[in-house]
């Protein structure tokens, strides 16, 4: 089938007249809360852990939001931490966000991440990514996991000894 020129000038016509008012990010096939809320747990996620592991698109969109409350957080003033606390919504990371990440970077005018390709997930083929902070603290990934584990395991060993001690002697 060819199409008439009045076709594709009307085609051409509706292209420019479409208008690119926000645009700007991506969608990722949901509403704006759920997209909001994916990328500030996804935000927390990165800044406790300093690096993570997710799909591609995602850590290209992770990317701005995460280098917004880092330059929020080098700017240190009240307003700043308040509006970093309303997208971040913990307390703790916040706290950490202002006192080390913006030391870290006070001096970097920018470019806080890093996405690394990491080939393809197994399950559906997407394509992975990690995402980290640049000049990262290499211990902070699984920090909490480890105190946790080893919080268990002085646990069940002082368990073990108290059961002991209380077993008579035969």
């Amino acid at each position: 089938m060819v199409l008439s020129a009045s076709g594709s000038e009307a085609q051409k016509k509706e292209r420019i007249l479409k208008m690119k008012h926000n645009d700007a990010h991506r969608r990722f096939n949901m509403p704006k809360s759920q997209r909001r809320a994916l990328f500030a747990n996804l935000t927390n996620s990165l800044f406790t852990h300093e690096q993570i592991t997710i799909t591609l698109p995602r850590a290209k969109e992770l990317r701005t939001f995460a280098e917004s409350m880092i330059t929020y957080a080098k700017k240190g003033d009240l307003n700043s931490r308040r509006l970093a606390l309303s997208f971040l919504r913990d307390k703790e990371v916040v706290s950490k966000l202002f006192s080390v990440l913006a030391e870290r970077y006070k001096e970097r005018n920018g470019g806080y991440t890093r996405v690394i390709k990491a080939g393809y997930r197994f399950g559906d083929c997407a394509p992975m990514a990690v995402i980290e902070l640049v000049d990262r603290d290499v211990n902070a990934k699984g920090f909490k996991d480890i105190e946790r584990v080893k919080a268990e395991r002085e646990a069940a060993a002082a368990a073990a000894t108290q059961n002991a001690s209380e077993t008579p002697a035969a």
